[in-house]
């Protein structure tokens, strides 16, 4: 049986793992690259084998990192199933179509670029909204903790993974002539204690583990400075320094956290009255698939959202739909809180509003997710003093604040913490899904404190195990 490493290898996005045992060939996940220039180039080239002979897919979640790529599998000639979650079933179908419209408008952006400098070379986007509908045929849902049996050869079982809505461990079993062989794909790993989904599940056994690395080298803030802070960002912004607050916010989860978390500290009286913008028509989506899926929420979200049906209009949020809506945004000089997507900073409706609050002091940009290398949101967590946005300098003169206790990913102590439920040490680990120093740093903590020992697999590498 051999195991390729697609993406996600010494870096976080483009998550894909190619399974080969002879029999059958299948994917874990199909994400797509994010950060700059090179991640494009990667995600064109980054089928290292023909689409038409992947039996099936197994997808953990429903972020563009894990999900991207899967109409472009589709397109270029992937017929077989792609199984997931209800949740995450549920998700796909306004990301992927969402994702595909973003890549159209922005490959047409570019192509106008190109002829008034007279170049002949036209794009093409990645996959158009028409071949995002196709895959969504395509998908197949799962319940969490049933078997599943994709090929005669293969059994499987998703569990929660505490991440997002929908998201999931994957517990994967291969049958061979010598015996049963188990693979464990941890996907995207929450936090216990988390706004709005339950907690991970804890695995007890694997022979092969592929173990998430984002926050590997690093400790979150506890929740209750965490949330100390983001009241101290708001009210200081709002109050003292008459601005606006501006939250590059994932359409999927984090703008969900975050309006959970806004509803509750207002109702605990800890922010006062407050117009809240949730700009993105998918965010708007992704809420209302949200609420479909009640019985996957914790206690804690449940209580709020009582509440809320009980306090209409308290605080007030509005959900901005269409383009005028949200260029009218740009002219609200103070008092707003403006949710809007992409989290990255890298694309959408999040551009338009950094532009216009980047340079001015009064206001303040909260970063509550992980930033990958090479994206804006990197560069103004990393201090940057002059932006590029739409090819026009931005001077940064807005406070950032960097609220790391809001992310959706368990840290070293918590991924420790899942390993040490294991009851006996994994034939092989490995550490994937984070930057290298992030990986290198959690694969020593494993060694350290488990001692086990952890490998960390290079872009496009194989393994047979």
């Amino acid at each position: 049986m051999k195991l390729t490493f697609l993406g996600a290898a010494g870096e976080v996005t483009g998550s894909s793992y190619l399974i080969e045992t002879g029999s059958v060939r299948f994917l874990v996940d199909c994400g797509m690259f994010q950060g700059g220039r090179e991640a494009d180039k990667k995600n064109r080239t980054a089928f290292k084998y023909d689409p038409k002979t992947i039996d099936f897919v197994l997808l953990t979640h429903a972020h563009i990192d894990h999900s991207g790529l899967l109409p472009r599998l589709s397109a270029w000639g992937f017929r077989g199933p792609v199984y997931c979650t209800a949740a995450t079933a549920d998700l796909l179908q306004v990301m992927l179509k969402d994702s595909a419209y973003i890549q159209e408008k922005e490959i047409e952006w570019r192509n106008q670029s190109r002829r008034r400098g007279q170049s002949a070379q036209e794009l093409a986007p990645l996959y158009t909204v028409t071949q995002a509908e196709a895959l969504l045929k395509q998908l197949q849902r799962v319940d969490y903790n049933a078997e599943l049996n994709p090929h005669p050869s293969i059994r499987c079982c998703f569990r929660e993974a505490g991440h997002i809505l929908g998201s999931a461990i994957i517990e994967l079993w291969v049958k061979k002539q010598a015996g049963n062989k188990k693979i464990v794909f941890s996907g995207d790993l929450g936090k216990p204690g988390h706004p709005i989904v339950r907690d991970p599940a804890f695995i007890r056994q694997t022979d092969i583990l592929l173990i998430e690395s984002t926050y590997g080298n690093r400790l979150h803030r506890s929740m209750p400075d965490t949330l100390d802070e983001l009241v101290y960002a708001i009210n200081n912004t709002l109050v003292h320094k008459g601005g606006n607050v501006i939250i590059p916010a994932f359409t999927v989860g984090r703008t969900q956290d975050l309006l959970f978390l806004l509803i509750d500290l207002y109702r605990q009286g800890k922010l006062g009255e407050m117009a809240i913008y949730v700009d993105s028509p998918m965010a708007r989506a992704a809420t209302e698939i949200t609420l479909k899926h009640l019985a996957l929420l914790d206690p804690e979200a449940s209580d709020a959202l009582h509440w809320m049906n009980q306090n209409v209009q308290k605080p007030r949020i509005h959900f901005v739909q269409d383009i005028e809506e949200s260029m009218q945004l740009n002219h609200m000089k103070h008092g707003v809180i403006i949710i809007s997507a992409s989290g990255m900073c890298d694309a959408g409706r999040i551009k338009h509003h950094l532009k216009y609050n980047l340079n001015r002091a009064e206001c303040s940009i909260l970063i509550t997710g992980f930033q990958a290398e090479r994206t804006l949101g990197r560069r103004l967590v990393d201090g940057a003093k002059l932006v590029k946005i739409f090819g026009q300098d931005i001077h940064v003169k807005a406070a950032i604040y960097t609220i790391g206790g809001l992310s959706a990913h368990a840290d070293q102590a918590g991924l420790l913490n899942w390993l040490g439920h294991f009851e006996k040490a994994p034939e092989k680990i490995f550490v994937v899904h984070g930057e290298l120093s992030n990986s290198t740093a959690l694969a020593a903590a494993i060694q350290q404190k488990l001692n086990w020992t952890a490998t960390i697999p290079e872009y496009l590498s194989a393994v047979t195990l």
